[in-house]
């Protein structure tokens, strides 16, 4: 019994160890690089990835992150700052179609739909990340989604060489029980993208042909940035 309680204590050391350090590296990777402000994202245009979200969660009621998600990326593309975006999200069963609804939530809103680049494969942020690159050929690019979720995915795009800053999207009202949740799911993630990228070297689970973006694309978007 004494043992067990050892290993079950020795176990608990290591996760909470894991935990902080996964969270310290993924701060400190994206320090100075997530905005909120659309004034604040500096520099030369780039391609924006949004990462996937869907408009409705498994019980039937509205993903609440959904419409932030959207506008943060309409303000994004309105300001000039980001001239093509790269809607990415899972679409691995028929019913389920993340890029779609982001496509059509971006249209509606008034953005070109030649302007948005659907990556139906982006079934994790790492997915999503590791895609930009290889399939869309983006070195440096502006992460849209909510600063938690932002953050990581700029350390996972700097863990394959990619240039990332993020713009914020607002945070919905939660319930307590709900934000808690998300806070554990979060931190749970970082661990999982911290082995991801240091350990496992784990490697998206499609690739394919590579998708242009920019004036010879075929889809619109002339002079757009690599």
């Amino acid at each position: 019994m004494r043992r067990l309680i050892k290993l079950l204590a020795w176990g608990l050391v290591v996760s909470v160890v894991m935990i902080l350090a996964a969270h310290l590296m993924v701060e400190s990777s994206a320090d100075g690089k997530t905005f909120t402000k659309v004034e604040d994202v500096v520099g030369e245009p780039r391609v924006a990835v949004v990462l996937g979200c869907s408009k409705t969660l498994p019980n039937g009621n509205a993903n609440r992150f959904f419409p932030k998600r959207i506008s943060a990326a309409v303000e994004l593309f309105k300001s000039g700052r980001s001239p093509a975006l790269i809607v990415s999200g899972d679409n691995s069963r028929p019913d389920y179609d993340e890029p779609t609804m982001m496509k059509d939530a971006l249209v509606a809103a008034g953005v070109p739909a030649d302007r948005v680049y659907c990556d139906y494969a982006g079934f994790r942020t790492l997915d999503s990340m590791a895609r930009a690159k290889e399939i869309f050929g983006q070195q440096r690019i502006i992460i849209v989604s909510q600063r938690f979720h932002n953050e990581r995915a700029i350390y996972l795009a700097r863990s394959r060489g990619i240039d990332a800053v993020g713009f914020n999207a607002k945070d919905p009202d939660l319930t307590q029980l709900t934000a808690l949740k998300n806070a554990v799911r979060e931190a749970l993630a970082r661990v999982v993208a911290l082995m991801d990228a240091n350990i496992c070297r784990t490697q998206p689970r499609f690739l394919g042909p590579q998708i242009r973006i920019g004036p010879d694309s075929g889809v619109g978007g002339e002079g757009l940035p690599r």
